[in-house]
This record gives C-alpha cells, structure tokens and sequence, in this order.
C-alpha cells in the first residue's frame, strides 16, 4: 500500500513543509511504515481562528511544524476528540503576543530564511514518532499530542483538551429556553461541614491538560509562588482576543499544597473561561427589552453605567429600552420558567464590542460537580459581594467576630500566623438583607506601613467555611502586599490622590496597602465596639427543626433562595458548562440576582453608586433610621480583590 502523505495547503505553507512531506515519505517506505497516511502542514503561518479547512480522513496522522519543533497528532478515534484544527487553534491561543497580533490583525509571518532541519535524520526521526502515536492506544479524555525537537531530539507529550469553538469538530447546542430549564436534584453532600458532592482530588484533574507551553487549554504554564509563607498559591493565565487587543485573564489556588492549589486553579479558570463566551451554545435571540417584557430580566435592574461615564465614554453606548442587543436563555428559581438574559449579563466577554453596555465580571459565575452545587456557591457570591458593597459605600459598623471561637484548629493556626507576620486578621457579620452568614475579612498590618490592609469575604450557611473563606483570601494577599506596595509605590499614590486613576481589577485591593488609605476604613475598623465579639457560631441561620445546614444540598439551595424571593428578588440561572468540563463531571452556571449591587472594577464604573438599593437597604435592615444621601457614601473605590 503506498505512502499516503498529503501537503494541505502547499501552494500557501512555507518550504519547510515540502521539505519535511519528501523526507518523512522517503522515511516512512524505509521503515516499512507505508501505509501510514500523514498529513503535513505549518503553525503559525496563518491565523487558526480564521482559517477554514474541513476533517482528516480517517487514520491519517497529522504532523505540525512550527520552528525547531514537529508536533505529532491528535489521532482523533471518535466523536468529542480534538481534531487538527483544536491543535492550530489551543497552540496559536499560548503564543507570544508579538506573534498573535501578526498572525489575527493581519500583519502574517513568513519563512526567515532556509529551514535548516531538513536532512533524512530529522525525517527518520520524526517517522519514527509517527509510526508509534499511529500504533498506541489513544488516552481519554484528552488524548495526546507529541513534540519532537529537531535539534536535540527529544520528545515531549501534552494532553490537548478539544476546542469547544472549533468550527471542524465542535457541536454546539441551540440556546432554547427548553434547555434552559432547571430541575433541582437531590444532591447529598459528601461529608459534614461542606457544600460539595465530592473532594477536589475525585476529579481526574490532569493540570498538564490545562498549563502546558504547547497546547494549554487555560494557558502555557502554571506557576508555584514559592515566595508565599501562607498558603502554596498557584497561579496561570490565559489570553483572548477583544478587539485590537488581548485580555489577559489570571486564574489560581490558594490550598496548603502546590499540588491542590494547581487542580484549584484549573477549576477556576475553566469556570472563567466558560463565563466569557457562549462556547457551547449557539445563541440567536436578538430584540429589546420593549419587545420581550416581563419575560426577560431589565438591565436598569441589574445597574447601568451613570451619564458622566458615557460623556467621557461616547464609544460606550448606553442601554435603552428599545435598543436590540443579544439575549441568551437562563432559567428564573423564583418563578420556575425561562427568563432571557442580556448576554452581556452573563457572558463578560461576548464578541461585538458594540452590544456591551456594561464591562460585567465573573460574580456569579461558579462551578461544582452537580448543577446545584454551581448555582449554590454562585448565589453566595453574589450575596457575598452585594454584602460587602452596601457596608462599604454605607460606611456601615459592623460587628466584629472573634476567630479564636472558631472550631477549625487551621482557622486559629492560619490567624496566629499571619500575627507572626505583622498582621492582626479581623472578622465582621456582614448579614445585611439576608440570614445567610457573610464574612468580611481584613488583614490589617499592626505597625501601619506600606502594605496597610487587604479585604477578603466569605458568604454560606456554614459560618465556619464562610470565615474560612475571607481568611483564605487576606492570608493570601497579605503576606505579599508589603513588597507590591513598595514596587508599585509611586502608581499607588498617584492614584490615592486621584481615583479616576483606579481603572482595572487589581488597583482595588492595591490601593490599601498605601498607609493613607486607611482613613476610609476607619468606620470599620475604628468604630468603637458596643458589645462583645460574636462568636463564629453566632452567625448560624437555622432551618426549622434547628439545624444549621441540610446533608442534602438541593434543600439549602432551595432555603437559601426563598430568602433572597421572600426580600423581592428573583434568582436567575444560566447554564455556562463547556463540554471539557462535562467529561471531568463538572457543571458551570452564572448567577443573578437583578436589583442587588453588582462589583464593578474601575472607579468610573461603579453602577453600586447609582442604584437604589445602596440608598435604602440599611434603612430596611434596621441599621439606619433614614436613606442614605450623597454624603453619607464613602467617596472611595472599594478594596474588594
């Protein structure tokens, strides 16, 4: 049987492919392989999210070149594997910048001069690595691709997850609101004390899917910051495309082993990935909030951006009642029918900067093992954060919570041990609206100086967990404040003395480890105390027949959402699962909850400031005897990270 090995595009690809397509044929004969078919084509000489080009015939090998490096596979055996194009298109996705901007704005790349890896050893090396990946047996969920150096001859393999965006192998399902449905299941919990089905370590995590410098589906690398004396913090990033430019989106665990913290992270940033775009889906509902009604949730609910914001924005078109904008179908626990969504609602980064009025974030956004546990622990964040705003906007006291009654030794542990390194970590009931249990966390550096304070929060039915919670975020952040204050100390100021120069996520929390900046704080932490510490048991809401929490986590879901329906708010749900997180049992879904205040990031944005309920809700909590005015607000960004 001849030799079967096809140039794609051999007109377009560089020399370097014809080159390779002679030598590995002439290998493949040599080495009694002929009936081995093998595709040959070139990386990063065109760009793989544009690019057409149908299947493989079946039992064809591909073969990538990029550089120094030939890239074996995948074989794709059947339905849900990756195909060529998933590789083309996760490799150009962990690239330099420099290259992505010339491969997707149209600049391109061409051969720099002769490939020099074009003699019959490299072409019988590389037949032999094709004869062996045809041979073995393909690897599930996430088969493997090889690398084979030219220059040294080594080989490295990295599983490829398949790209849920790929236009040759992906099937993306209709956005119905029959799929949107949401029947709770019975969801036992899978030990005391937790809000999970089941442990970390029970899903087949394989970080190197994930972080890998070939194919990384959330990214190139994960890194251990060894430097962290808390917590074995791991941290990675990934890049999309928005416009002219690339999003850089960081992900990462915060455990007690480096180990842990990696399988965190990757469930992190799968969940953020899937937040940004419908990948999964192919959404078509397109009209205004006129047309649609009571059938779909108003964005004056969930908060807009105010005028002055669009007169210095005029690119930022502001929403109106009449204006078309794309929807996607999410599904009302209040009411149990299908609600549509503004998409960009839901989905922080959809395509078409023009439909997105508002710059959404990750609130809401959570994953779990069932589709329960993800809305669970969207919902306490969005309670969470609507918690922490109204306090902090509200300049609100709150009373403090002693952490030496917690009854988990690592709690006690982890707050004597940030003591050990100039910290006193306190804790405050921040129930406003809701009986659910939330916990405002601060890290506050003893001696005053750079490095001045760093927030965290925590909300869920168990006080415990959500004080774990905010510690687990200000153990964190604190232990490495003090030297990104001084390295940032000059941008810091400038922008304490200027707030419209707080614009991105990271300048919140950045913010207060300038020691000035503690002054807006102080109706927290200088308020003076009028009774003593709670206790952490103190903050338990109990079910009717007296127990904090259910073994079942369908029936706390269900408590925890008719409180938020019995203060006049309606619980919505979008379903966000990719099908890479389907194959590891995992569910993703997007929480919200329109009329609590929504997180923004950047002092020009905050839509908190403008909506009704930071007037109104101490007052109704009986935390104030009148609305809030103007003056009454903090004039400062919030810290929240």
């Amino acid at each position: 049987m001849p030799t079967s090995v096809t140039d794609r595009r051999a007109v377009h690809e560089p020399g370097a492919v014809r080159l390779m397509t002679g030598l590995l044929r002439a290998a493949l004969h040599g080495q009694g392989q002929g009936g081995i078919a093998v595709s040959v084509s070139a990386l990063g000489f065109g760009d793989a999210f544009a690019e057409g080009g149908g299947p493989l015939p079946p039992g064809t090998v591909p073969v990538h070149l990029y550089g120094r490096q030939a890239v074996v596979g995948p074989l794709t055996p059947g339905a849900g594997a990756p195909c060529p194009r998933c590789l083309a298109r996760r490799w150009q996705a962990v690239r330099s910048v420099a290259l992505r901007d010339a491969l997707e704005l149209g600049g391109g790349t061409e051969e720099a001069g002769p490939w020099p890896y074009a003699v019959p050893f490299t072409g019988e090396a590389l037949a032999s690595l094709v004869a062996r990946a045809h041979a073995a047996p393909v690897r599930g969920p996430f088969p493997d691709v090889h690398v084979l150096d030219l220059q040294t001859l080594s080989v490295r393999s990295y599983p490829l997850v398949p790209d849920p965006q790929c236009p040759a192998c992906s099937r993306p399902v209709p956005d119905t609101p029959e799929e949107a449905r949401l029947a709770l299941a019975a969801a036992p919990k899978h030990a005391p004390g937790t809000f999970r089905l089941r442990g970390i370590e029970a899903y087949g995590i394989d970080v190197a899917a994930f972080a890998n410098p070939l194919c990384g589906a959330l990214g190139p690398s994960v890194v251990h910051d060894v430097s962290s004396t808390s917590t074995s913090a791991a941290i990675g990033c990934f890049s999309m495309r928005s416009g002219p430019y690339l999003r850089e989106t960081f992900w990462g665990g915060h455990a007690g082993s480096f180990a842990a913290s990696a399988r965190i992270g990757v469930l992190e940033g799968l969940e953020r990935y899937a937040g940004m775009r419908a990948r999964s889906k192919r959404t078509t509902v397109r009209g205004s909030l006129e047309e649609f009604g009571a059938h779909a949730v108003d964005p004056r609910r969930v908060g807009l951006y105010s005028d002055a914001f669009h007169r210095e924005n005029p690119h930022i078109v502001p929403f109106a009642p009449d204006r078309e904008i794309p929807w996607v179908w999410g599904y009302s626990l209040r009411d149990r029918e299908p609600r549509l969504v503004p998409e960009v609602l839901t989905y922080y980064h959809a395509p078409g900067l023009e439909n997105r009025f508002v710059q959404e974030s990750s609130n809401g956004c959570a994953s779990g093992g069932c589709a329960e546990e993800a809305v669970y622990f969207g919902l306490m964040e969005v309670v969470e954060r609507d918690a922490f705003l109204l306090a902090w906007y509200g300049r609100q006291p709150l009373a403090e919570i002693d952490p030496a009654t917690s009854a988990r030794p690592a709690t006690r542990h982890m707050v004597d041990r940030l003591a050990m390194y100039g910290y006193r970590a306190r804790f405050f009931d921040t129930r406003i609206t809701f009986p659910i249990p939330v916990v405002t966390g601060v890290a506050e550096r003893t001696d005053g100086g750079l490095g001045r304070m760093c927030f965290g929060a925590g909300a869920g039915l168990d006080p415990e967990s959500a004080l774990d919670a905010a510690l687990c975020e200000i153990a964190t952040d604190a232990v490495n404040l003090p030297g990104r204050s001084q390295r940032e100390e000059a941008r810091l100021r400038a922008m304490a003395a200027d707030f419209s120069r707080v614009t991105a996520l990271h300048d919140h929390p950045l913010l207060y480890g300038i020691p000035e900046m503690g002054v807006h704080a102080d109706f927290l932490l200088r308020a003076p105390a009028t009774r003593p510490p709670l206790a952490v048991g103190d903050l338990q809401w109990p079910d009717a027949g007296g127990a904090p929490c259910s073994p079942d986590l369908r029936e706390d879901l269900e408590r925890c959402v008719a409180a938020v329906a019995a203060a006049g708010f309606d619980v919505v749900v979008v379903d966000q699962t990719l099908p890479e997180q389907r194959l590891l049992g995992l569910h993703t879904f997007s929480v919200l909850v329109p009329g609590l205040l929504p997180i923004d990031f950047g002092w020009s944005r905050q839509r908190a400031l403008g909506m009704p309920r930071l007037r109104t809700a101490l007052r109704e909590a009986g935390l104030r005897e009148k609305d809030l005015e103007a003056a009454d607000l903090n004039p400062a960004p919030h810290p929240f990270p």
